[in-house]
């Protein structure tokens, strides 16, 4: 979001440098020189920058914008250091900052890889799964997720062998080999992959997560939705910080377009 207020401003100055040269500052250069007067540097850069700025402000708010994975909460369907592109229209266009839908388009579908505004905090951006649309009803416990009375399968594939990052004692980070168990899911039309673990995780009093663990069956309200990680014991979502708002909503993750360790990962869809 910072980045966004960072273009928006720098495209607001040189915009308006421009025009004021062109409508004032110019004809006052030129009335008061025999010869042709060069541009002043501010006008030039303005010029200059105006154009490219206008252009990826529009493609980054309207069409499309990159994103990187900082940690494995989506594993294994994302990796931490993937670069992704997140549809920006899927959803419906919005004005940028604000985030106000102008023009709908769509809503989030059971299944989708969305990236959102982390609602404690809207100025970080989040990506998980839709688990849960408006109306839903969601249960949730002993690793199995149960979806409007019908329990969603999974399918054991293979163990899942990968490096977490924990704290110990002293506040430093370590990496500790893990094993999970990889099952595939279906969630809506979309079938995907995820990891469930042999730890039993703990949820503060009161969060949906805790109310799931006791066996409560929760309903997503309307305009909102259920999210959850793919790293399923490895996840800060819905069941820690509730569901996710129709108003932070910023598009559907949909493709992987670099990451620096592993190449082959390069190039794959997002589903």
């Amino acid at each position: 979001m910072y980045f966004a207020i960072f273009m928006l401003v720098i495209l607001l100055v040189s915009g308006l440098i421009w025009l004021l040269d062109i409508l004032i500052l110019r004809k006052k250069r030129q009335a008061s020189a025999l010869g042709e007067v060069p541009d002043p540097w501010y006008v030039e850069y303005s010029k200059s920058f105006f154009p490219v700025i206008l252009l990826v402000f529009t493609v980054r708010s309207f069409i499309v914008e990159p994103f990187k994975i900082p940690s494995g909460s989506m594993m294994p369907t994302l990796l931490a250091g993937d670069y992704i592109l997140v549809n920006k229209f899927t959803y419906g266009l919005r004005v940028p900052i604000l985030n106000n839908v102008f023009y709908p388009i769509d809503k989030p579908k059971r299944g989708d890889v969305f990236v959102f505004h982390y609602p404690p905090d809207p100025s970080i951006d989040y990506i998980k799964r839709v688990i849960g649309l408006p109306g839903d009803q969601i249960q949730y416990r002993d690793k199995q997720l149960t979806i409007n009375g019908k329990v969603v399968n999974l399918d054991f594939i293979a163990p899942y062998k990968y490096a977490l990052n924990v704290n110990d004692e002293s506040g430093s980070s370590r990496a500790v080999d893990v094993t999970a168990s990889r099952l595939t899911e279906q969630s809506g039309t979309i079938k995907h992959d995820v990891l469930i673990h042999d730890i039993m995780n703990q949820y503060s009093p009161g969060s949906l997560g805790d109310r799931l663990m006791q066996g409560e069956t929760v309903t997503v309200p309307e305009g909102e939705y259920y999210a959850m990680g793919d790293n399923r014991d490895n996840s800060s979502d819905s069941r820690v910080w509730g569901f996710v708002s129709e108003k932070h909503l910023v598009g559907r993750a949909f493709f992987i377009w670099f990451n620096f360790d592993q190449w082959r990962r390069i190039g794959q869809s997002i589903g």
